[in-house]
């Protein structure tokens, strides 16, 4: 339900009670005293930096080179040099400071903003902002923000975004005492905050949404779940809440407005229009059709090196129907119960929004730094469970030991993780463990190896990178770019790298430079003089070239080399299939070499059925036709849902002047492949003959 309304700007204003009472007596279990509140800080202070201290003492890895020790405008002065050590300090007792200003944060969402006469805060939920506090400080999915110096400008936008959020809060008990003048200095100051930790990084302006649906909830009392629910409803008694009357919201959400809005403006001055391009092989979920696609993908696990891409019709339904159950449920909620699992929801949801694909597509999602403060959200929730857990549980101690030992589990991960991000050749290997289909991890090992001099070692890596990446990367010119460069650089280091070599022949040919596609394969095959795939790979390059016996050769000796090279016949047979035709000579002796070299095909491969149609091709315009049909039912039996089998077998059919049968299968071809123009026109030719022969019959 929604409350009545109440003005913050009028001098009798309270602000709205929020009872947690219970959920620090369900966690009583767990924290059994209740710590001052300066000894709570030290705590949460001294966990957080132990977690990450061993970090201290680390390189410059990943992202800092370009960023730190390349980059010309970083002033290093205060540190005295490119030493990384006073770096990662500063970085650590960041996270330490944003650690306890969490213990602050954590009070104001579970504990409201109720104050006594004296201006003194009442509900502070101890239990509950010191356990969230802990979780906080002991999540390993902070290292990469904490141990990467990079990760300097998430710790600052999350430091100045917590400090806008506590000063807007500030605004609800100054008004209390002096009046609308103090209250309106505080947002201001909130809004001016907000800014700074957006030129930290851009989601620091979502601390403008969060203080936003902070006054909603907890100032103005709204029950949001049920206003959803009659928003869905369209039910029209939404529209006379006293809290679209409230002269106090509204200003403070128009003072809010404008300063988004001054900020985003400020922004597209600076920096211009748009977000940087991005391609689909950064983030494939950015680039699907479907809103709920883009949103759900970056929730799922890393898969294949790279993101399971969620794309099924039938899926999003199900996820609307669930949530649409799920807010009736939840709605059944007591309304601090719902206020807590909202605004938990809010800072989990909020602040992860420019990273989302929601409003713009960004370059990836999955990402450690980028949950720096929705971790927060997730924290909070998960203490609010612990406590409905320990209620609803008549054992509490086993509560408290899985409590315990998850804050123990974490710390150590992240002082493990610590020491990953130590040195680029750690951090590397670990991420190798993680996703070891992944190109990228390779190619930083084995360039990082490179840089060591150690070379050799750093082969094994680029040729796995090579391997794994190229199949992607070849679909796009500026993946063809990078393709070359990453080749390019592999042949660098080990000129032999015959695998390289072939594949930069791919990428250049791909790219239309033949001639050096051609120069890379001989290369390529200087360095192994038994290379089959090589030789097929030229053979196609000269192929397109229309260099028709040079492709023949090349090919021949790819089937040397491998008898079993089904790909490589294939192509003789078809090449010497389709040449010659002007002059009946040469297409009669081209026929009986293709037919020759399909034969022999067939006795090395002898249940390849993409060769028995090549064979059976050339077979029927020999007026083989029982060889012929023999072969083409033999590749149909083997893999029956391939439309060209029987189109072609029809056509043979209709030649030999079994036109019934040449019926059949193509409308067989036709029901596997309705659009194949010249089956349609074939069919439309049988079937003129055949009505032309019944009506002789007639």
């Amino acid at each position: 339900m929604i409350s009545s309304q109440h003005n913050a700007g009028a001098g009798g204003w309270r602000p709205a009670v929020f009872k947690m009472a219970e959920l620090d007596t369900d966690l009583e279990y767990i924290i059994p005293s209740v710590l001052p509140r300066f000894w709570a800080k030290l705590v949460v202070g001294l966990v957080s930096l132990l977690c990450f201290a061993r970090s201290y003492d680390g390189d410059f890895v990943f992202d800092d080179s370009e960023a730190i020790v390349n980059n010309k405008q970083v002033n290093y002065y205060l540190s005295g040099g490119f030493h990384p050590v006073g770096f990662h300090v500063v970085n650590i007792l960041l996270h330490g400071g944003i650690s306890i200003l969490m213990l602050d944060v954590f009070s104001v969402l579970f504990g409201g903003l109720q104050y006594t006469s004296k201006g003194r805060r009442v509900h502070l939920a101890p239990r509950a902002s010191l356990l969230a506090a802990l979780l906080f400080a002991v999540h390993p999915v902070h290292t990469e923000c904490v141990a990467g110096v990079v990760g300097r400008a998430d710790l600052l936008c999350a430091l100045f975004f917590l400090l806008s959020f506590l000063g807007y809060c500030q605004a609800f008990k100054e008004s209390n005492k002096e009046g609308t003048h103090s209250s309106t200095f505080w947002v201001l100051l909130s809004i001016f905050l907000g800014a700074v930790a957006m030129l930290c990084k851009e989601q620091g302006i979502t601390v403008l949404g969060l203080n936003a649906v902070f006054d909603i909830l907890v100032i103005g009392k709204l029950d949001i779940l049920v206003a959803v629910q009659k928003v869905l409803h369209k039910d029209k008694s939404l529209e006379n809440t006293g809290i679209f009357k409230n002269g106090g919201l509204l200003f403070r959400m128009a003072l809010l407005t404008i300063g988004g809005t001054s900020m985003l403006y400020i922004r597209w001055k600076i920096m211009g229009t748009g977000p940087p391009a991005f391609t689909e092989v950064d983030n494939p979920a950015s680039f699907a059709d479907s809103l709920l696609v883009r949103h759900y993908n970056p929730m799922l696990r890393l898969q294949m090196g790279s993101i399971l891409f969620l794309h099924n019709c039938f899926l999003e339904q199900k996820l609307m129907n669930a949530s649409e159950v799920k807010l009736g449920y939840v709605c059944s909620f007591k309304f601090s119960v719902k206020r807590i699992l909202t605004l938990g929801l809010g800072f989990l949801v909020i602040p992860f929004l420019p990273a989302s694909n929601l409003f713009f597509r960004v370059g990836f999602v999955v990402a450690e730094r980028v949950l720096y403060l929705p971790s927060a959200g997730y924290c909070m929730l998960l203490t609010f469970g612990f406590g409905a857990l320990s209620r609803h549980t008549k054992k509490k101690k086993p509560v408290a030991t899985i409590i315990l030992g998850i804050l123990l589990i974490n710390a150590l991960r992240c002082v493990i993780r610590s020491g990953e991000w130590r040195s680029e050749d750690r951090l590397f290997r670990s991420a190798l463990s993680v996703c070891p289909l992944n190109a990228k991890v390779h190619y930083n090992i084995g360039k990082n190896l490179a840089d060591q001099g150690n070379q050799t070692a750093a082969i094994k890596y680029y040729r796995e990178a090579v391997r794994i990446n190229l199949g992607n990367i070849l679909k796009e010119r500026n993946e063809l770019q990078e393709a070359e460069e990453l080749l390019s650089l592999a042949v660098q280091i080990q000129p032999d790298f015959a695998a390289a070599w072939m594949n930069l022949g791919i990428v250049q040919n791909s790219l239309k430079r033949f001639a050096e596609a051609e120069q890379s394969y001989r290369t390529a095959i200087k360095h192994r003089r038994k290379y089959p795939d090589c030789y097929y790979n030229l053979g196609r390059l000269y192929a397109d070239l229309n260099r028709h016996v040079d492709a023949l050769n090349a090919w021949r000796n790819a089937t040397v080399l491998k008898p079993e090279h089904s790909l490589a016949w294939n192509n003789m047979i078809i090449l010497l299939d389709n040449t010659g035709a002007e002059e009946k000579e040469m297409m009669r002796c081209n026929l009986a070499q293709a037919e020759a070299v399909g034969r022999e095909a067939l006795q090395l491969i002898p249940n390849d059925h993409s060769l028995m149609f090549s064979l059976a091709n050339v077979l029927g315009k020999s007026q083989k036709y029982k060889e012929s049909e023999a072969l083409f039912l033999k590749a149909i039996k083997a893999n029956p849902n391939v439309a060209s089998y029987h189109g072609n077998l029809a056509v043979l059919y209709h030649r030999w002047g079994h036109l019934d049968s040449a019926k059949k299968h193509y409308e067989i071809s036709l029901q596997l492949d309705p659009v194949a123009v010249g089956t349609k026109e074939n069919y439309s030719l049988l079937r003129r003959k055949l009505e032309q022969m019944q009506k002789k019959d007639v």
